[in-house]
């Protein structure tokens, strides 16, 4: 996989979330013009996209966008777990207790609680801004 796109309204807060994750930004940029009309199907597409990638892998790249034009879809951020569709991203983390004291003390809250599932991980969700659910997970042993 090369990566996984997500839509957002706020830009700017959806990139301090995934930065405060330990993702740094690869880049940044507009994009508009035909080339992105016909690739993605709408027309008058202007848009801005950052790339961010997790920590030590080539693997773990996230691209946040925000249109200008057309207007996004309004998608329910308040979609529980079990809603069809993409529904929540990844990643490993190396302590989850101190990335969810972290986060929380950035305002985030957990969608359930922190669990260890069986002797293979301990898990969490966690609902980012516009209600963009990340699953944390810390490998055990």
């Amino acid at each position: 996989m090369d990566h996984v796109g997500i839509v957002v309204n706020d830009l700017p807060a959806a990139t301090k979330f995934f930065k405060d994750l330990g993702l740094t930004v690869m880049g940044e940029t507009p994009v508009e013009g035909s080339w992105v009309d016909r690739v993605i199907g709408l027309e008058g597409v202007r848009a801005d996209i950052v790339m961010l990638q997790g920590p030590g892998s080539d693997a773990t790249t996230l691209e946040l966008s925000t249109f200008q034009s057309p207007a996004s879809v309004d998608g329910s951020g308040a979609a529980p777990a079990n809603a069809r569709g993409l529904r929540h991203v990844s990643f490993l983390v190396d302590d989850i207790d101190a990335a969810v004291a972290g986060l929380r003390a950035r305002g985030t809250e957990l969608v359930g609680e922190v669990l260890q599932y069986e002797h293979a991980y301990k898990l969490c969700y966690v609902r980012g801004p516009e209600g963009i659910i990340v699953e944390l997970a810390e490998q055990l042993g």
